[in-house]
């Protein structure tokens, strides 16, 4: 299948379990998307756009899409399938609304990233002029580091285009 990464030649095969513990264990306060078991599929990953700790950065970043992974694990094909999940954001009062309208995308990016700086005053005296927010948010930096996790533990990462094809 197009888009499939597999794991290096000899990589050791680990269980299901370990492969969703090592999943799991990249999400965390420092990254800027969540990982947890999911409803609709084993895991699921997204943009934190509704964590307070997040949303004003990601408002102040003007995000216009949030993003979502669908994960399913096959343990007797060594396979993690992946279902890709776009809105469109839209920013009310510095608080997201996600619009789950036709807006919404399912199948597999090329790439989405949105970045960029901005300065302003940082107190009452004129001369108080700093960087007030960096951000770079690229779908690559969740993408990556579970496509790593997938194929480090001997695993092939296969992206599909349906919810349908998540459960093979």
């Amino acid at each position: 299948m197009k888009g499939v990464k597999h794991p290096a030649e000899g990589t050791p095969v680990v269980s299901g379990a370990e492969v969703m513990q090592r999943l799991l264990a990249l999400g965390g306060d420092r990254v800027p998307f969540t990982v947890q078991a999911g409803s609709e599929a084993d895991i699921e990953v997204q943009w934190k756009i509704v964590d307070a700790q997040w949303y004003e950065i990601f408002a102040k970043a003007s995000l216009e899409k949030s993003h979502k992974f669908l994960l399913v694990l096959d343990e007797g094909e060594h396979e993690v399938r992946a279902l890709e999940e776009a809105w469109e954001v839209s920013w009310r009062a510095g608080v997201p609304e996600l619009n789950l309208s036709a807006e919404r995308f399912q199948g597999k990016t090329l790439g989405s990233k949105s970045f960029g700086t901005g300065y302003a005053f940082t107190g009452v005296n004129p001369l108080d002029w700093g960087q007030v927010y960096n951000y770079r948010f690229d779908v690559s930096e969740m993408k990556d580091p579970v496509i790593a996790v997938v194929t480090g533990a001997g695993w092939s990462f296969s992206p599909v285009t349906t919810k349908r094809g998540l459960r093979g």
